[in-house]
């Protein structure tokens, strides 16, 4: 039996009707899918257009405006008149981001054809990419014309990474003489940015405080950003200017330094590397903390170059450390005065004296006095003024160390001030627990005689002397001070007898006006006084130099402490020379700025003369050393890393001059400058030497110093 499959697979019939049911379901389904979708692109498109409309609005005006930030003018500072120590002034400015430059062989090229940059400034422009962050800003070119300033920005489109601006740049009027109390301005480093995530630090133009005030009061100084809207085309050409926000300055800050002393006193150093502090007697103000050599701040704000930078860090005056703050030296005899008011709080009587034959001998050893020939019978006026070492060798035994640095501590040395400065180094007051804490050695015989003439183990800095010239003559404990305010507040008494300071200030007075070892110091005014007192700081031993002359990094230094008028003291001054080759090139320095202090015009007549003979004012000589620089060696100067750059920075100010070894014998003290004007005592023969009532002195002579055993 045959089966068939296709009846059991029999097609249904299909009709006109049929056909057109099946056609409209599918219809039904097609259109269903097509609405959905259109009602999820309605939804979409409704969702874009009313709930995302701010978000694509400001993208779309992002694209057709740009906005900046206005990098805000840094507070002024002024001194206590309102002279302005660091200001801003407009400038045109040009700048680079790296990362936004598509080319920049091509565009730093094209820049130094439109600002006609000199090879070493687009030697300069290279070091500081090489060694930039691609996000920052890089400074080209600043305090530009309006030609070539228009010439860069007619060309912006065509040269992406580039910024031009007008705005404000740090302008220190004075230039180098407040190089290291103001200090300068740079670009944020890439750490400073990460400390402080302010847009403002990565702002084309902005620069931070690098060093000095300018860093202390950062923040103060800092003030807040303006902003900017312009309208551009695709090309980023601006087509017109919409809004802008003014910036906001920084706070002016006033401080107790007087422009025009501060400004005397550095440039009446000279070509010396020395410091002066000037002091308000009364009130602690301090009126002038020059260190010279400096460097220009206007410069570091700028950028400094590889040749620049050359010449600041071969000078052997080290123009990159602050003296006042950083540099260490033994006083000297200016200790003198100190030492006399602890002997008479010991009980001395003033007028107790001794012999001086030329030196003394301890133990088995002779110290000698800095007048060979000896000075005769000496009291504490004369032991001060024509400063006699044996006097101050003699009676320091009697009274012992421990009373003379109770005294100089009580004076201001050894000290650290609470000061807005980046630091301070505060040297020694040396003592018997201070040795046996620092070396665990005894105190010695000859520590206390050398300590009494500011040599041994004693260090100080500028800052402290003019501190303690300030309590000698006021009896108060003056403090120093920055800021200017107008509270002065009454100084607590040091606790000295007043006829004591009277007896010194006597004695002080006479080193110029009297008998003394300087009378060349002496004020060009018939009614006013100065009291001082020298120091000549020996540096080497005699078998290297006679501390005089030779080699400049073995000449004595010199020092000077001061105030006047001395009936009624008002101001102190403090000046340390650094290998001057002893005391008198101090002094001048001290008696010309008080000159200037008195009577401003017979100091600057003084002045105008003296900078004649030395090539100009330091900004000029330094613009003159620059330019040699330059002939000798143009882009031939060696590239300093940063790293370099940064080590050298803090070797210059941790520079200071090297500690006091192990002292096991005399110090022979250095000659005074006008020791040939001293009257000097009858030649005595060594034997006839007094001896001082002691055991013999442990230990052995240093070569070259003249006061071993005879």
């Amino acid at each position: 039996m045959k089966f068939s499959f296709q009846r059991l697979l029999r097609q249904p019939h299909v009709t006109t009707g049929t056909l057109r049911n099946s056609f409209d379901r599918r219809a039904v389904v097609m259109t269903g899918i097509q609405g959905g979708i259109g009602l999820l692109l309605a939804s979409r498109m409704t969702y874009l257009a009313v709930f995302e409309n701010e978000k694509y609005k400001l993208e779309a005006e992002s694209n057709r405006v740009n906005l900046s930030l206005i990098p805000p003018r840094r507070g002024w500072l002024l001194d206590r008149n309102g002279t302005p120590l660091a200001s801003n002034r407009a400038d045109f400015r040009v700048d680079v981001v790296p990362e936004q430059m598509q080319d920049a062989q091509r565009t730093i090229a094209e820049l130094g054809r439109l600002l006609s940059l000199t090879p070493i400034a687009m030697q300069d422009l290279q070091d500081k990419l090489d060694k930039s962050h691609g996000f920052a800003p890089v400074e080209v070119a600043t305090g530009l014309d309006l030609e070539r300033f228009s010439a860069v920005s007619v060309r912006l489109p065509d040269m992406p990474g580039v910024v031009t601006q007008r705005g404000f740049s740090r302008f220190y009027p004075t230039g180098p003489s407040v190089g290291h109390l103001i200090g300068y301005v740079g670009a944020a480093s890439a750490e400073e940015y990460e400390k402080d995530h302010d847009p403002v630090l990565i702002t084309p133009g902005y620069k931070v405080g690098k060093d000095a005030l300018e860093k202390i009061f950062e923040k103060e100084l800092r003030g807040k950003p303006g902003a900017r809207r312009v309208e551009v085309t695709a090309s980023g050409r601006i087509v017109r200017n919409l809004d802008t926000r003014e910036d906001v300055p920084g706070k002016t800050i006033k401080l107790t330094i007087d422009a025009g002393i501060q400004d005397y006193a550095a440039r009446r150093i000279g070509p010396e590397s020395a410091a002066v502090v000037v002091m308000d007697c009364q009130t602690g103000d301090v009126l002038a903390m020059a260190s010279m050599p400096s460097y220009d701040p206007n410069s570091f704000s700028d950028g400094i170059g590889r040749l620049e930078w050359k010449m600041l860090s071969d000078d052997d005056h080290v123009p990159l450390r602050n003296k006042v703050l950083r540099g260490l030296y033994p006083p000297g005899s200016t200790v003198k005065p100190m030492v006399a008011l602890s002997f008479m709080e010991a009980g001395l009587d003033p007028d107790e004296s001794v012999f001086c034959g030329g030196g003394l001998r301890v133990g088995n050893r002779v110290f000698h006095c800095w007048n060979r020939r000896g000075h005769g019978q000496v009291n504490m006026a004369k032991g001060i003024y024509q400063s006699c070492d044996v006097y101050f060798y003699h009676f320091a035994q009697r009274i012992g160390m421990d009373p003379i640095a109770l005294m100089a501590r009580r004076l201001g040395l050894g000290q650290e001030f609470e000061l807005p400065v980046v630091g301070q180094s505060y040297g020694t007051v040396p003592d018997p627990a201070w040795k046996l804490r620092k070396y665990h050695k005894e105190w010695q015989t000859f520590d206390t005689v050398n300590a009494t003439i500011g040599q041994g183990y004693f260090l100080v800095n500028p800052l402290q002397q003019a501190v303690q010239a300030s309590r000698l003559a006021s009896g108060k404990i003056i403090m120093p001070r920055m800021i200017h305010d107008q509270e002065h507040k009454e100084m607590p008494s040091l606790g000295i007898p007043p006829e004591h300071l009277a007896y010194i200030h006597q004695a002080m007075s006479d080193v110029a006006n009297g008998p003394g070892s300087a009378p060349h110091a002496r004020l060009p005014f018939p009614d006013i006084k100065l009291a001082g007192k020298t120091g000549t700081a020996q540096v080497v031993g005699l078998n290297i130099g006679n501390g005089k002359g030779g080699q400049w990094k073995h000449r004595d230094h010199g020092h000077f402490i001061s105030f006047a008028p001395v009936e009624n003291p008002r101001y102190a001054c403090a000046v340390v020379c650094e290998h001057g080759g002893g005391s008198g090139s101090a002094y001048p320095i001290a008696r010309d700025v008080l000159t200037y202090i008195f009577d401003k015009q017979k100091g600057m007549d003084i002045l105008t003369d003296l900078e004649k003979k030395w090539g100009g004012t330091a900004k000029e000589r330094l613009d003159a050393r620059y330019r040699a620089y330059s002939a000798q060696y143009g882009v031939g100067a060696p590239a300093v890393s940063p790293e370099e750059e940064s080590r050298k920075v803090q070797e210059a100010e941790a520079a200071q001059e090297p500690r006091q070894p192990i002292v096991s014998g005399a110090q022979s003290p250095a000659p005074e400058p006008d020791a040939a004007t001293v009257p000097a005592a009858p030649a005595v023969s060594p034997g006839a030497l007094p001896s001082a009532p002691q055991g013999p002195v442990q230990g052995t002579v240093r070569p070259g110093n003249t006061g071993g055993a005879q």
